[in-house]
């Protein structure tokens, strides 16, 4: 899959740019607050209609604009599309794919593979279990539509008990079981999915890793679920006088974790910055290599925010003749150091696009 054009208009700093895109390397050079991130922000926001920065819509429209536009032109294994979102201020966002709107933003989800590596994934290291769930949610929702449809199903279901459990009034035990029952029946789809997935994953995240550090360090995953003591709806109802003493849910998949090691140890104990930081892009390359397997058949997107911070002289060295082998497609990498981006565009015998990035304005060299 090849982004051969991208539009924006009133996205995030970024007042109006019209790029023609490499199909290998494209580069955005610019010193921090500028808009690099912003740029791969908006190719974020056409593949999950959503942005990887801000939540909430209307926090991506340009501060004193009214509205936003952020269009795409894509190859598709040898397929012309065109993918467009647009909206106003306090109306809901359009997603188009060929001028015709989605009538479910799921349908959408999956046709457009992409990861994207960014400081903020530390906190895939540092943060609570939620992040880790997300990623797994992010990668599986790419390639399995039952998924996302049991994931939603689980979560309206959790919402449901939850505001019952909070509730001042005896919540009626008939309407309990309901909710618990079909948390159980997709929960159960939603752990076996996950459980597959990391079971597959877990062997492509260790051998990136040791590409990237030279085989100096050992990693793991462990996924641990309530899914895995047996019976989950009879896990989710034992604890219901606790959970109502709570006022929510203690049990369910909404509860699973990924526990991530380090030489035998969690890494958020005992990695150093450099050490996380190989482990995340690992992590990463390992969604990239998974997703390319699966889903829509076609070789993802890579996003790379300034991700040779931190990182020693050999382990940049091999993440960059890593992302130069033909397994990988196209590559969009933002650096402050132009100099970082040079060596990278030394090795490139192909195509590439460099641009700078100042003020939200984009220009190529």
């Amino acid at each position: 899959m090849i982004l051969k054009r991208l539009t924006i208009l009133n996205y995030r700093n970024i007042a109006e740019a019209d790029l023609t895109l490499s199909p290998k390397i494209n580069c955005l050079v610019g010193q921090n607050g500028e808009g690099k991130t912003n740029v791969l922000d908006a190719i974020y926001f056409l593949s999950f209609a959503k942005s990887a920065a801000c939540s909430i819509d209307s926090g991506n429209i340009r501060h004193g604009e009214e509205a936003l536009m952020v269009q795409g032109h894509y190859d598709l294994n040898g397929t012309e599309e065109e993918i467009s979102i647009g909206m106003k201020m306090h109306q809901k966002k359009h997603v188009k794919r060929n001028k015709k709107e989605y009538k479910r933003l799921s349908e959408h989800i999956g046709l457009l593979p992409l990861i994207i590596v960014s400081p903020s994934d530390s906190q895939l290291i540092l943060g609570g279990s939620d992040e880790r769930r997300k990623f797994m949610d992010i990668v599986i929702s790419q390639y399995d539509n039952e998924y996302i449809n049991a994931l939603t199903a689980y979560n309206k279901a959790l919402q449901q008990r939850n505001a019952m459990l909070k509730a001042e009034e005896e919540p009626n035990p008939d309407v309990l079981a309901v909710y618990e029952a079909m948390m159980a029946l997709h929960g159960q789809t939603v752990y076996r999915k996950r459980e597959n997935f990391i079971q597959e994953f877990i062997p492509v995240f260790q051998q990136f890793h040791n590409t990237i550090t030279g085989g100096c360090e050992t990693v793991n995953i462990h996924y641990t679920s309530h899914g895995q003591r047996g019976d989950l709806l009879a896990t989710i109802q034992a604890s219901r006088d606790k959970d109502r003493i709570m006022g929510y849910s203690l049990h369910g998949i909404h509860k699973d974790e990924l526990e991530m090691s380090l030489g035998g140890f969690p890494i958020k104990r005992e990695g150093s910055q450099g050490q996380n930081k190989s482990y995340l892009i690992a992590l990463k390359l390992a969604q990239f290599n998974f997703l390319k397997r699966t889903g829509s058949q076609t070789t993802p997107i890579i996003l790379l925010d300034d991700i040779f911070d931190k990182l020693d002289a050999q382990r940049v060295e091999n993440i960059v003749k890593l992302l130069l082998q033909p397994t990988f497609g196209q590559i969009f990498i933002t650096d402050t150091n132009r100099e970082n981006l040079d060596k990278i565009l030394q090795r490139t015998s192909g195509d590439y696009q460099l641009f700078n990035v100042k003020a939200g304005e984009i220009t190529p060299f």
